[in-house]
């Protein structure tokens, strides 16, 4: 099947079908509420600085897609409402347009919509394994301020076409050395551990988005894409397989930069994944739907999520965004138990990140 085709596939199942793997750890986190604010709502700053540009608060639309026509149209209007609302965005993977020149503008449009917004380019392990000269090629394409490079292991190996390929270090050290953009390690749903963390800031990352399970589980669609009725069964099987979001975070913030995604949804959820520790949040598939509708869908949803990070930072007293990594914060559940598993001074951590 053209990768073209594929990627219409994926628009077409992650619209219609269940595909969110459910916990990803934030239900464990508790803000502590503060009844008497010590400062009016409106003089919440939610402003930060992204690899030098300025975000208007520490979100980004996840990768998504391109590669087909219908892909071009949803960028065009992520595109215009990234821009107005002075967020970020990644593209989906660019391997389609490196295939075909004539697929490019479905990735290019993005640059061409939002000028002065932060954009990240995206392009798989396998096809940096097999040939390191397509990041570049993907940056280029559309003047990229970053790449990421996503790691889908999980989505490769129950894939009829997938290509699950191991990854060597010393090239993804060559790439991050001579890439002149930060290099970002995205994983795709299974999230990054703090061991692999470790590795990947030894040769050179600048951040990792964690990819944590709790948001669209890749292997469920590749599930419903199967024709074959083995590779359906194991990709269903696997439906629920990985770390959940909010277990990368504690893992890894101390190691490299972290941006929070996998099932973040609202506002609340980006206040609790910064208060764990990341730089930033993303999200993808609740955005799908709006820019199938229009810019202005999009534009909604993302002054959604603005605000409610705005109430979760009012209602905890936080003035900026790094305030909220001060305060104390209640954790229960799996996670509680994942960071006594991980050795992690919890009543240490729960004063206060940094």
């Amino acid at each position: 099947m053209k990768t073209s085709d594929r990627k219409l596939d994926h628009i077409k199942i992650c619209l219609s079908e269940e595909v969110e793997s459910g916990y990803n750890g934030l239900e464990d986190v508790m803000l502590i509420h503060n009844a008497i604010p010590e400062f009016e709502f409106n003089e919440i700053d939610t402003e930060i600085s992204f690899f030098n540009k300025k975000l208007s608060f520490p979100f980004l639309i996840a990768s998504m897609t391109g590669g087909h026509e219908v892909a071009k149209e949803i960028n065009e209007n992520l595109a215009i409402a990234v821009e107005r609302t002075r967020i970020g965005m990644g593209v989906g993977s660019q391997r389609a347009g490196i295939e075909k020149k004539e697929l490019e503008d479905t990735f290019s449009i993005v640059r061409e919509k939002a000028p002065k917004a932060f954009i990240y380019a995206n392009i798989g392990l396998a096809q940096v394994m097999k040939d390191p000269e397509v990041v570049d090629k993907a940056i280029e394409m559309i003047e990229a301020d970053a790449i990421a490079i996503h790691f889908n292991a999980l989505q490769e190996a129950v894939m009829g076409e997938g290509e699950a390929i191991s990854g060597n270090l010393e090239t993804l050290g060559d790439v991050c050395k001579s890439t002149k953009v930060p290099v970002i390690a995205k994983e795709t749903g299974a999230g990054i551990s703090r061991e692999v963390a470790i590795k990947l800031k030894e040769v050179g990352f600048s951040a990792i988005d964690v990819g944590g399970k709790g948001g669209t589980s890749f292997s469920a669609v590749e599930a419903y894409r199967s024709k074959d009725e083995v590779l359906k069964a194991v990709g269903f099987d696997f439906f629920d397989w990985g770390i959940p979001t909010a277990f990368c975070i504690v893992d890894c913030y101390e190691i490299l930069p972290v941006i929070a995604t996998g099932g973040v949804r609202n506002g609340l959820q980006v206040a609790k994944s910064l208060a764990l520790g990341a730089l930033a949040a993303s999200s993808a598939l609740p955005f799908l739907s709006q820019a199938k509708i229009s810019a202005s869908a999009v534009e909604r949803l993302i002054e959604r999520f603005r605000l409610g990070l705005r109430v979760a930072m009012f209602l905890t007293g936080a003035k900026k965004v790094e305030d909220l990594r001060r305060k104390q914060i209640f954790i229960t559940g799996k996670l509680l138990e994942w960071m006594r598993f991980r050795k992690i001074d919890i009543h240490e951590f729960c004063r206060g990140r940094r």
